[in-house]
């Protein structure tokens, strides 16, 4: 005798087993929701909110004296010369230090891909070794390094060059910070573009040489066209860091001389540090349009196309 199947006790076993999966699946997701929730979605908002009022840090105490002002603390942010400065310089950062950090990453990584034979994982590690180096006692280092009486001055000293005072200089100091963020970075573009090269087919480039291409056309007609994906990846990577860029001009002038190393990050640091909440807030909102637009103009531009 074959059993009967009720139809109604069948869709709600379905539905029993479908719950139960479902309960399973936020059981996992839960510990990753309630991190996001505490340390990310609710500080957001709060951030927000803060943006929008005059907090300080006087009104901790009397937290209900924080009246509400719209959008004043922006328009004061657009009219503070320091945080229009503050822009310029980490424009500056970006246009110089992305390119910068590419190019050195991309040479690199072809010539571990294809150049150098002998002691290829050395290379690879004493490259990288900088992205995971302690940056406080690397930027220590480069404070000795470009002092007035430190190595770079001794060494141009020995040249017979009188070398400046780098960290003190307005002219100079920029260069100096933007070296520190493309030494520290560029192990990590060329991981990623070697990566990238490692996965293009050699089939590809055999086919070439057989058809007459040299190294560079080979570079320029199917390397580079292969690893436009990579090198996207790379480029909004680079340039979120170098837009939120930090450590480097805090560690080692920070902000100065007279403002010409201060990022739109440092400056948020600055504010907060000084109690001003809602500018902080906002600032650090606008920073965050900024990286927003520019990430969505790079992948219009740089988004492979059949």
């Amino acid at each position: 005798m074959t059993p009967t199947v009720v139809p109604g006790a069948a869709r709600t076993a379905r539905r029993f087993r479908g719950s139960r999966r479902t309960a399973v699946s936020w059981l996992f997701l839960a510990p990753f929701t309630l991190v996001f929730l505490l340390y990310t979605a609710i500080p957001t908002v709060a951030a927000l909110g803060f943006s929008l009022t005059d907090l300080r840090g006087t009104d901790l105490r009397n937290p209900f004296a924080v009246e509400f002002t719209g959008l004043e603390n922006y328009l004061r942010l657009f009219q503070d010369e320091s945080f229009l400065r503050d822009i310029l310089n980490t424009a500056l950062f970006v246009a110089v230090g992305v390119p910068l950090t590419m190019g050195i990453g991309f040479a690199l990584a072809v010539a571990l891909n294809s150049g150098i034979r002998r002691l290829r994982r050395t290379f690879r590690i004493v490259f990288f070794a900088p992205v995971v180096t302690n940056i406080v006692a690397v930027a220590l280092i480069w404070q000795y390094a470009f002092n007035a009486d430190g190595t770079v001055n001794k060494v141009l000293g020995a040249l017979g060059f009188a070398g400046p005072n780098w960290l003190d200089d307005p002219n100079l100091a920029m260069p100096v910070v933007i070296l520190l963020g493309v030494w520290r970075n560029f192990g990590t573009a060329m991981v990623l573009f070697l990566a990238g090269l490692q996965a293009v087919p050699q089939d590809v480039y055999e086919a070439a040489s057989l058809d007459g291409a040299g190294r560079w056309r080979q570079l320029r007609h199917i390397t580079l066209p292969l690893l436009l994906p990579t090198t996207l990846m790379v480029s909004v990577l680079l340039t979120v860091f170098y837009l939120q860029v930090f450590d480097e001009p805090y560690l080692l002038t920070n902000g100065g001389p007279l403002g010409s190393t201060e990022s739109v990050a440092l400056y948020t640091y600055h504010q907060f540090g000084s109690g001003e909440f809602g500018m902080s807030s906002a600032a650090s909102f606008v920073m965050l349009v900024l990286v927003m637009l520019v990430s969505i103009v790079q992948f219009r531009l740089l988004r492979p196309r059949a």
